[in-house]
């Protein structure tokens, strides 16, 4: 079973269409509670992986996550390296902070800060990118297995991405300058684009992440 992590932003229900597509049983989340625990038997997650999509703004979404508690479970999943797949702000909220959340009162906003690195502006005029872009996958990741290594898929968003580290890096795109579209780390993997709205092929990038980095 596959979690789909619900904090009230957008997109959700075609993400859950996509996996019903699919064949992949999938509910949403009914707490951070679900999230705890390892193993079988009593107290473990009821998910073999989680995937965390939404569209909003950086300050807004962390502070749902705190305050409704998933901000300490999802850090403890993917710390525990059990398959996660970030889609959209689902990526950008695992870095450590972002230009779209300035400082409050002189304090960062702090995102989930599992992966080192920032949430950078586009900086060109015509922001948000809107549409298809070519995707082009850096080295061999599970998660583009079988796919062209300059796939096509849909994007929208005004910030991109910055990892600290380069082999985190999955995939590139281009606008205005070249960014991180996709990581892969362990059992973490997360997405700029919307797979589940970019056709056949992000069907095929959610299969390979539910045969690739989902047991259970």
């Amino acid at each position: 079973m596959i979690g789909v992590v619900d904090y009230g932003a957008g997109n959700l229900g075609s993400v859950m269409n996509a996996l019903g597509r699919l064949g992949i049983p999938a509910r949403f989340v009914q707490g951070p509670e679900e999230l705890a625990g390892s193993g079988k038997g009593p107290g473990a997650s009821p998910y073999g992986g989680i995937i965390f999509p939404g569209d909003g703004h950086f300050a807004t979404a962390m502070a749902s996550l705190e305050q409704s508690g998933y901000d300490g479970a999802i850090r403890g999943w993917i710390q525990a390296d059990k398959p996660f797949l970030g889609i959209c702000i689902g990526l950008q909220l695992l870095f450590d902070h972002s230009e779209e959340a300035p400082p409050v009162e002189g304090k960062p906003v702090r995102g989930l800060g599992v992966v080192p690195g920032a949430v950078k502006r586009f900086p060109g005029r015509k922001v948000p990118q809107i549409g298809w872009n070519r995707t082009e996958t850096r080295g061999n990741p599970r998660l583009f297995r079988g796919l062209p290594a300059n796939a096509f898929f849909y994007y929208i968003h005004s910030y991109y991405v910055a990892p600290e580290e380069e082999s985190a890096v999955a995939a590139e795109a281009e606008y205005y300058l070249r960014y991180c579209s996709a990581i892969e780390q362990g059992a973490l993997s997360a997405v700029q684009f919307h797979p589940e709205k970019s056709g056949a092929v992000g069907l095929e990038l959610l299969k390979n992440w539910a045969e690739g980095f989902y047991a259970g």
